[in-house]
């Protein structure tokens, strides 16, 4: 089990999925958790379940004012954030000669613009000890059909953090990406639409492991990654995807 006891972490995207999970696990270990998603009433079913250690707050990983205004509210609150997990995102199906603009500037709007945003507006309640965890996808380095934009995104946040690591030397502040393979959740099913099945049973067969993963797994690595345990850690990015990006 993880040193987060006490903890402030904040959860960008965590009202559902690999965020959610996320989420329990932290507050099962003792950290305060502020949740952030663009639904309230998402949020507020997410806080039922995980209680009192648990805060649900509105926001636009993409705009600058939204960010703003969250964390205002987190300073006001709890003075400081000790974890950040930088996990909204998502991802649009689309093989080349159909991908739109509006795909295209909605994933990057999110995955990467979203990315920059949250942590630098962070910085301010981030101090020595601190850390970062964002969460990446193996299709920084295998995207596969149909989720080249995606890809992209995910590829420019691996590079992102190259960059910022150097940018943070002295600061003690730790920055590291988990990226997940197939992950159990609604998003994916969502994503593949009305052939979810066929897309599940590829996913379960380019698996060393022959299955997807869990939320609750994504987690574990995440919940490494955030305590002191991984003190000597920074600038990593874990791939928790049971080998499959290997092959």
């Amino acid at each position: 089990m993880s040193n987060l006891n006490r903890k402030i972490v904040v959860v960008t995207g965590g009202g559902s999925g690999i965020g959610l999970a996320i989420a329990k696990r932290l507050a099962s270990e003792g950290a305060n958790v502020v949740i952030t998603g663009r639904r309230q009433a998402v949020l507020d079913e997410a806080v039922a379940l995980l209680g009192d250690r648990a805060v649900g707050i509105v926001a636009d990983v993409s705009k600058t004012s939204s960010l703003e205004a969250l964390y205002a509210d987190v300073r006001r609150r709890f003075g400081r954030i000790d974890v950040l997990v930088v996990n909204a995102g998502g991802g649009v199906h689309a093989p080349l000669g159909q991908i739109t603009e509006a795909q295209i500037d909605q994933q990057f709007s999110t995955n990467v613009k979203g990315v920059v945003l949250t942590i630098q507006g962070a910085l301010s309640l981030l101090s020595a000890g601190s850390n970062v965890v964002i969460i990446g996808s193996t299709a920084s380095m295998d995207p596969g059909p149909t989720m080249s934009i995606y890809g992209a995104t995910k590829a420019a946040v691996r590079n992102m953090v190259r960059s910022w690591v150097a940018e943070l030397k002295g600061s003690d502040i730790r920055l590291n990406i988990v990226s997940p393979g197939p992950t159990n959740t609604d998003s994916l099913r969502e994503a593949f639409g009305d052939k979810a099945e066929e897309g599940l049973a590829f996913l379960t067969a380019k698996s060393p492991l022959g299955r997807i993963g869990e939320p609750e797994e994504i987690a574990s690595a995440v919940a490494f990654l955030a305590s002191d345990e991984a003190s000597y850690i920074n600038g990593v990015e874990l791939f928790a995807d049971g080998g499959a990006s290997q092959t």
